[in-house]
């Protein structure tokens, strides 16, 4: 645990923490569910240039959240502007475009970590930032990677102590994936359009859409037949089956992830 009274943040690692394992699962509107990862493979698929917000909104949605948001080290980082807050949703909406710097910075101790920590940010922090904003009661902050671009992907509460569980931390996984790919297909077709045609960069963002969107029909078409009442398996059921296609996706996601650039040309 790194708890730093005199900055206000208290960053804990998720996967070691019992207490954040014996939370009660939530129980989620699949409805809502379903809609979060339509509009995810719609953006992937027509708008590639809004997946990071879509993947802020889906976050919120998805896990029940207050805020949601998305940050980037910055390519000319300084040690006061150094993470980019480029996605953020819900109560968070007003700093899109933020900068944070450094330190003090639970982004900073997630991206030390490599792996999904819990996180709460208090009064004296953001005194330290200069701003107002409500407190983080609970939140679940994860690391991303696209090539030599780093960032992370957060969910917050800003009253509730134990707003999230374990199955949130394995969605928001999957968000983490998407986000690495949002950033990596943005990069591919900055690159593209600086070396050849607007087609050819239109061509190589459908490629890598239409790569993801079998598992992700999958899974909206499990939600859309739990939210309609045409299926008499439980949440339980429905919860494992979700489950399953989330991990097949992540995986797809992680393989797309590790190949070479020009690959995906």
């Amino acid at each position: 645990m790194d708890t730093a009274a005199d900055t206000g943040l208290e960053v804990i690692n998720a996967q070691s923490d019992a207490a954040f394992a014996a939370r009660r699962v939530h129980i989620r509107d699949v409805a809502i569910q379903m809609e979060g990862m339509q509009r995810i493979a719609h953006a992937f698929v027509e708008n590639p240039d809004t997946i990071l917000l879509e993947l802020a909104n889906a976050a919120v949605e998805l896990c029940g959240a207050d805020s949601a948001g998305i940050s980037i080290e910055k390519e000319d980082r300084t040690e006061h502007d150094f993470y980019h807050w480029v996605a953020t949703a819900g109560q968070y909406t007003g700093y899109l475009g933020a900068m944070l710097p450094r330190y003090p910075s639970a982004c900073g101790i997630c991206l030390e970590r490599g792996q999904p920590q819990l996180f709460r940010v208090g009064k004296r922090f953001f005194d330290i930032m200069g701003i107002e904003a409500p407190p983080v009661t609970d939140g679940i902050l994860l690391p991303w990677e696209a090539g030599k671009t780093r960032g992370t992907i957060f969910i917050m509460a800003h009253g509730r102590t134990e707003a999230f569980d374990q199955d949130d931390c394995r969605m928001m996984q999957v968000l983490a994936d998407f986000a690495a790919m949002g950033v990596r297909q943005q990069q591919q077709q900055k690159l593209l359009l600086e070396q050849a045609s607007a087609t050819a960069a239109a061509a190589m963002a459908n490629d890598l859409a239409h790569k993801i969107n079998n598992p992700l029909q999958s899974l909206t078409n499990i939600l859309y037949m739990a939210a309609e009442g045409h299926t008499a398996a439980d949440a339980q059921t429905i919860g494992r089956q979700t489950s399953d296609d989330l991990k097949k996706l992540s995986t797809l996601v992680n393989e797309l992830l590790a190949l070479p650039y020009r690959k995906l040309i």
